[in-house]
């Protein structure tokens, strides 16, 4: 048999709207003097990795950096094309050693080595030293022909082989309430209200894997065998990548798909909602109440409805006439040092602006989508259909259209943020074919998954470009993998009020945040109240929402929000009243950690770390906490532990009854290798073990970690209130520890430029000193002079301030003994 066998490996880069388009394309050409084709083994090295046939299938292997690797494979003869929507980054140069063994080529950077058998196309990744990572699996990569709207192409799947005892995380949003994916089947994941799709997970062993396709995609996880399948896809398309940890993998992830921007300071207080506030007084009214009351917050948000009927949906418009002076709206809200979020959507109404310029050019996806009915009676009357379509977000003359209506309709009047609602977007009565429509980019089907990427980048690239004195902050339902990059936080959808669904959100955050997308939450005291007739006059409803307050206190967005009922604190009744008093608490308590998380927020951007963290990202030495789906860590320090079940409501005859008489506990695994200390008491505890604390509706189990530097802000009304000039920086021994606290003007982008500042404080635990490093960088309206007071391991969040130790700091270096 003779076999000629040419690749062609040819990157184009055309613009949109500054995301990089990816053109690959590998055609494979052959010559065969038999009837019976075999193909024979063929490679060759390239400058960036290798290429070539194995097992009748062509294969290239490309090293992006000495961490990640990119592999595509097709059946040999099949022309490979794809755009890349998420993957931003170009190759770089990579030095690599290549050799030959056998059946065997072998490749290796300076932090990884590939193996590739050539008789059955397998590949296997081993670290720098040789130890295992992850295989495929032999025979493991398949393709089948599908006909996608006509267009011929093919169902890709692709298997790996996992260490029996590895766990594994990611894969975006799904709401089961497990923190490892071993052994989980996600079949035809497509994204949704409650379920966001990010085909991408990582291993305690330090690797990751990114799926790269937009399609609806399987994830089955069995002993025999990790498999990944799209419906859609010219070839099989994934990136192995090391960083030998979490951190390290989530690193590279953002390396790949892009870095997260900073939020402004405002965001990370506390913020009110309700489906929906129905006047602009209502609004206004109800910040007004909170600063009347005396108790903190920095956000109001504005649901849908305010653009009027149904017809009109998502105008991004002032229609309604309850909305009749949109700018004093905003006056009123920004005098009270307030900020607003507004709801706009993904779709709109037949009688809207946006919709009559983009009918003619078909940048209407004809589906049914929310809300179905042009009446807003309920239920909702059918036979009044209201034609609301979803637009092309794949289409940038669409994306263009779209922030047009949005600037001149909303974001002239200084709206402070989007929230970005149906970004999946919702997709009613369903049917199969709906993803046979053409998109900008091929069929719906073909790129489903990457909507809310799509959409999501449209807002935050157009308002970059009109402004960087505003901060993109944007609050959306869905995402992909790269909406990092787009100033987006993520919320966990319409979800019920219930202990059950409490207690799956912190597995369901962590795990997204293990997906490199950062910023996340849920509605506090769950959307829909549907298990709670009595609303918030089911004493047990009352208890949930305290916790679930609680548990919105350590998640990067504190958004009370919901249904059914309004959640204002003022509705669970005023001071002295246990449930009032708990949510006050928290909020407080959100306020006085807002130097601690803002500095952490700086952490994710320059450093690529995450808020919200699963145990094993800090301790993955310690195996007991590879899969405690109910802990976390918020921010480096914090070891935060979340009621989620009820403990002080009993049934009294028919009717349900607050008790308060007996006080319950609730028991903490406290990871090994360092000392903790509990948050309230200051009392000191060893790790490796469970530890039992009391938990009155008022306390969660929260420990801060030996070895740690918190600072502790003002008690303030608003983020902004009071300057950071007189500061506690607590300490908690038992290790070495450093912290670097971040400042910058809050609310603009010259911190890309360099101006802001670090502080860094060391503690040498063995010599019992801190050291306060001289400060780096500047920035306008910068505290040149400040006091820092300095207190070992305190009770509680209100210190002695006979315990503290006070000292002036000018920015320059400082070392005091403890």
């Amino acid at each position: 048999m003779v076999l000629r066998v040419v690749l062609c490996y040819k990157p184009i880069i055309p613009p949109l709207l500054k995301m990089t388009k990816l053109f690959f394309k590998a055609a494979v050409l052959f010559i065969a003097v038999y009837p019976a084709i075999s193909f024979a083994q063929s490679y060759q090295f390239t400058a960036s990795g290798a290429k070539g046939v194995a097992n009748n299938q062509a294969f290239e292997i490309q090293f992006y950096s000495p961490n990640i690797v990119r592999v595509i494979k097709t059946p040999v003869g099949h022309a490979f094309v794809t755009e890349n929507l998420s993957v931003i980054k170009k190759p770089v140069a990579t030095a690599l050693k290549t050799a030959k063994n056998g059946d065997q080529i072998n490749l290796s950077s300076s932090q990884i080595k590939i193996t590739l058998n050539l008789k059955s196309g397998a590949i296997a990744y081993l670290d720098k030293n040789g130890m295992p990572l992850l295989r495929e699996k032999a025979d493991g990569a398949s393709f089948k022909p599908f006909d996608d709207a006509g267009n011929k192409t093919l169902t890709v799947s692709q298997s790996f082989i996992l260490d029996k005892d590895e766990a594994i995380y990611g894969l975006g949003q799904h709401q089961r309430g497990n923190l490892s994916q071993r052994n989980q089947t996600y079949k035809n994941m497509m994204q949704g209200n409650t379920e966001d799709v990010v085909p991408f997970f990582q291993s305690v062993k330090g690797y990751g894997i990114f799926w790269d396709n937009y399609s609806p995609t399987t994830f089955s996880d069995k002993p025999e065998e990790t498999l990944l399948s799209s419906d859609v896809g010219e070839g099989i398309d994934y990136y192995f990548m090391y960083g030998s940890n979490a951190d390290g993998v989530i690193a590279q992830m953002r390396d790949l798909t892009g870095q997260a921007p900073m939020f402004p300071l405002w965001t990370y207080g506390f913020w009110q909602s309700k489906e929906r506030y129905k006047t602009q007084d209502e609004t206004v009214g109800v910040l007004k109440k909170y600063r009347e009351l005396g108790v903190p917050i920095d956000g109001i948000v504005q649901d849908w409805q305010y653009w009027g009927n149904n017809y009109l949906w998502n105008s991004m418009e002032f229609l309604n006439v309850d909305f009749s002076n949109p700018q004093k709206m905003m006056s009123d809200i920004h005098k009270m040092n307030g900020h607003l979020m507004i709801s706009i959507w993904s779709s709109f109404g037949p009688q809207t602006k946006p919709y009559r310029d983009m009918k003619p050019k078909n940048m209407l996806l004809d589906f049914n989508t929310w809300p179905e009915s042009g009446s807003e009676l309920w239920p909702p009357k059918m036979d009044y259909p209201s034609g609301v379509r979803p637009y092309d977000v794949y289409n940038p003359e669409a994306r263009e259209i779209y922030w047009d209506y949005l600037n001149k309709g909303l974001f002239k009047f200084g709206i402070d943020g989007w929230w970005m609602d149906s970004t999946e977007p919702d997709h009613l009565s369903f049917k199969p074919t709906d993803l046979d429509l053409k998109t900008h980019l091929g069929s719906f089907r073909k790129v489903r998954n990457a909507y809310p990427l799509m959409g999501v980048g449209g807002v935050y690239d157009h308002q970059r470009k009109v402004t960087s004195d505003k901060r993109v902050f944007i609050l959306t339902r869905s995402a992909f993998a790269g909406q990092q990059r787009y100033g987006a936080n993520t919320w966990s959808g319409d979800i019920t009020s219930s202990w059950e669904t409490l207690q799956k959100q912190i597995p369901t955050g962590l795990n997204f945040s293990l997906s490199a997308i950062p910023y996340w939450n849920a509605d506090i005291g769950g959307f829909f109240l549907s298990k709670y007739p009595r609303k918030l006059e089911d004493p047990e409803y009352r208890e949930l929402y305290a916790r679930w307050m609680e548990f919105g206190t350590f998640t990067p967005l504190m958004r009370s929000h919901g249904a059914d009922a309004p959640r204002e604190i003022y509705q669970f009744g005023k001071k002295g009243d246990k449930v009032y008093d708990a949510a006050e608490k928290y909020i407080n308590l959100r306020y006085r950690l807002l130097p601690y998380i803002y500095s952490t927020s700086w952490d994710v951007t320059a450093h690529q770390s995450s808020m919200m963290r699963a145990l094993f990202m800090d301790f993955s030495a310690d195996k007991n906490v590879w899969d405690i789906p109910g802990e976390y860590m918020f921010g480096k320090s914090l070891l935060v532990n979340p009621v989620t079940s009820s403990m002080y409501t009993k049934v009294a005859g028919r009717d349900k009854a607050e008790d308060f008489g007996a006080v319950k506990s609730q028991e903490t695994y406290l990871p090994a290798g360092r000392v903790w200390y509990d948050f309230w008491s200051g009392q000191k505890v060893a790790g490796g073990k469970k530890v039992s604390r009391e938990t009155p509706l008022d306390i969660i189990p929260l420990y801060v970690k030996g070895g740690s530097i918190m600072p502790i802000g003002p008690k303030v009304q608003y983020s902004s209130e009071k300057n950071w000039d007189n500061m506690e920086i607590r300490v908690y021994p038992g290790a070495d520890a450093d912290f670097t606290l971040y400042e910058d003007e809050n609310d603009n982008y010259n911190y890309e430029k360099g101006q802001y500042s670090e502080i860094v404080f060391h503690w040498d635990d063995k010599k019992g000193t801190l050291t306060i490093a001289d400060r780096k960088g500047a920035f306008k309206g910068m505290l040149t002079n400040r006091t820092f007071n300095l207190t070992v391991a305190p009770a509680g969040i209100v210190t002695d301030a006979g315990k503290l130790k006070s000292v002036s700091y000018s920015g320059k270096k400082v070392s005091i003994k403890l």
